[in-house]
């Protein structure tokens, strides 16, 4: 997910997203751990793509304030 299409998204949105990636990231960790996830780079690009998504949730709640 690239900051532009997380930029678009509304405030709600964003809470969404954010949630299915928590959900993925736990899955993909549940995962790894048992030895079944075969490309281990995912858990870094979720990783990444939950910060992009809590910061557009930082900026949204600010600019509302």
């Amino acid at each position: 997910m690239k900051a532009q299409e997380v930029q678009k998204l509304d405030l709600a949105g964003c809470q969404a997203q954010l949630m299915l990636l928590l959900e993925e990231q736990f899955k993909l960790r549940m995962q790894h751990a048992t030895g079944q996830l075969a490309k281990t780079s995912r858990l870094c690009f979720v990783r990444r793509d939950i910060a992009r998504v809590r910061t557009a949730i930082t900026v949204k709640k600010e600019t509302h304030s």
